[in-house]
This record gives C-alpha cells, structure tokens and sequence, in this order.
C-alpha cells in the first residue's frame, strides 16, 4: 500500500526565464552585426590572400548561421511556453540550441585547424596592410557583440550565470503551487551566443597579431600558426559547453540539489529515502521524484512541507509507502 502525490497531473507551464525577451533581443541584433561583418571578412580575405582574416571570416559565417539558430531556439520556447504538449515546458529548447552551436564551433575548430597547417606547409602572399585593417574593424564588432550579448549572466566561457527568479508555487491536491523559489540557472542558449562572439574576438586578435608581425618582422608564418592556437582554443570552449549542454538534455542529476531535498525530508529521521530523481527541466527549474517508506504511512502532504523550502524544485512527485 502506498499513497502518491504528484503535481504532474495537471500543472501550470515552467515559466520562462525573465530574461528571455531581453536575450532574444540581443541575439538579435548581433546576428545582424556578425551577417554584415562576416561578408566582408570573407572577401577581403580572399582579396588579400590572408589565412588568419579568411578564417576569421568563415568563423564567422558558422557563428552567424549558429547565432541564427539562438535567435530561432528564443523565438520557439516562447511561442510554445504555454503549450500542453511539452510535460515540463520548453525550458530544454535553449540548451538544444546550444549543444548545436557546439557542434558548430568544433567543426569551425577542425576547419580552421587544417587550413591553416596546409598554410604552414605552402605558404602565400599575404596584403598585411588591407587585412589588418579589416581585422581590427572585425574586433570592434566582436567587442559590441559581446557588450550587448553581456550583462547580469556571462563572465566568460565556463562562467555564464542566469540570475533570473523563477517563482513556483505548489500544493497537494488543487494545483496550486507553494512557495517562492528563487533559482540561479544557466541559459546554455545565451551562453553558446556569447561563446561564439568571444571565439570570434579571439580570431580577431590573433589575426591582427599575426598580420602586425608579418607586415614589420616578416614572420609570415605567424599567420597561419595563431589559426592552429585560434582552433585549438575554440575546440576546448566547443568541448564545455558540449558537456554542460548534453548533461542538460540527458536529464544529468543534480547531486547537490538531491543531497539538499534529502537532508529535509530524512532530517527528523522517521522516513526513509529508497528512490529519488532529481534533474533539470529549464533555466533553474529542477523535477524530483522521490519515494519514501517510513511507519505508519505518512501523508504525501506531509513529505511535500518538509520540502518546501528546498528551493528549485518546480516539480515534486511522492510516493510513501509503509516499511516492510
């Protein structure tokens, strides 16, 4: 015999992150931004026969087409937020994107990786001069990408914090929820944009390093190596933000989230724990299932106000049952 309690059966949406409009927003604009300067980088690359500025250009036509795919996972969750074909909100959509962007940038870190060996190997004339100009022009626009791509939730490539509240509410039996519950999360989604610009600011710097130092020292061979340091260090931002993102859409536990909800429900010490699943579902927002067993059977209410102030937690399903 066993009573469960769960608030699945008919729930309100996972909000959104209160961010979310505004992030769109800056996404937005900066794909224009990366559109426009892409273009150009790419022909004055080929005009100038500059591997570091070609590559530079081509990263940032992938980062436009990923950017792209930012814009449209923004757009997408908030058009299905409130749907009832999504059990726990679209909240996963942005770390869908962002996985994806990850792709992306390994590729471009492959690519670039290679043609600029092949540069090493046979080298070619490089206009110093022309590219350096448009190199720097490229970093001025990385820099106000990133500035409008910055804010209260990215202090670089391992660091992107969501400080966004996510206000839940939850009881037994009518639906309606208890508690506030204010979450730090991360936007994979905004990070993976942000990600992008910076691989894009770091190809920028070191192409117009290599072109200075082509042009006044005759290191022509700069050019193409700071392309092989350029990949090496986006394919290890693409390998982070990979794992973060696929432990994310493969539903990772969230051990120090479990060890809290726990600590209160097994803190009197007259139940116990037998199963217990905690894991992301959005932005801050975190589903449990857990079962306890304890005797006499207690009331799932019960095991719901002990829990109540574990913050986090948008969705709680119990089950008590009586200890053999």
């Amino acid at each position: 015999m066993s009573k469960v309690d769960s608030l699945m059966r008919c729930h309100a949406p996972v909000p959104l992150a209160a961010s979310h409009d505004r992030n769109a927003r800056r996404t937005l604009w900066v794909v224009i931004l990366t559109a426009v300067m892409m273009v150009g980088e790419i022909v004055a690359g080929y005009m100038t026969g500059s591997m570091a500025l070609l590559a530079d250009g081509f990263h940032m036509a992938t980062h436009a087409g990923a950017l792209g795919v930012t814009a449209a996972a923004y757009a997408y969750a908030k058009h299905h937020a409130e749907s009832g074909r999504y059990s726990f909100g679209t909240g996963k959509v942005g770390d869908l994107a962002g996985f994806t962007s990850a792709l992306i940038l390994g590729m471009v870190a492959i690519g670039i990786g290679i043609e600029s060996i092949m540069r090493l190997v046979h080298p070619e004339k490089v206009d110093f001069g022309d590219a350096t100009f448009v190199a720097v022009l490229g970093l001025v626009v990385n820099i106000v990408s990133a500035i409008l791509l910055s804010g209260d939730h990215s202090h670089g490539p391992g660091h992107a914090h969501s400080h966004d509240q996510t206000h839940a509410q939850a009881d037994a039996h009518d639906h309606d929820h208890h508690g506030h519950q204010h979450a730090h999360g991360h936007d994979n989604n905004m990070r993976s944009a942000y990600i992008h610009v910076l691989a894009d600011a770091l190809t920028s710097i070191l192409a117009i390093g290599a072109l200075l130092a082509g042009r006044y020292l005759g290191w022509v061979w700069l050019d193409p190596a700071m392309g092989v340091v350029g990949a090496l260090v986006i394919a290890h931002w693409s390998r982070g933000l990979l794992r973060d993102t696929a432990g994310i859409l493969l539903d990772r536990s969230d051990v120090k989230l479990a060890a809290r909800l726990s600590a209160a429900i097994e803190g009197i010490g007259d139940v116990s724990i037998t199963d217990l699943h905690v894991w992301p579902i959005g932005a801050g927002c975190h589903a449990a299932i857990v079962t306890v067993t304890s005797t006499p059977i207690l009331p799932p209410e019960v095991i719901r106000a002990r829990a109540a102030d574990v913050k986090g937690i948008r969705h709680l399903t119990i089950e008590c049952a009586g200890r053999s």
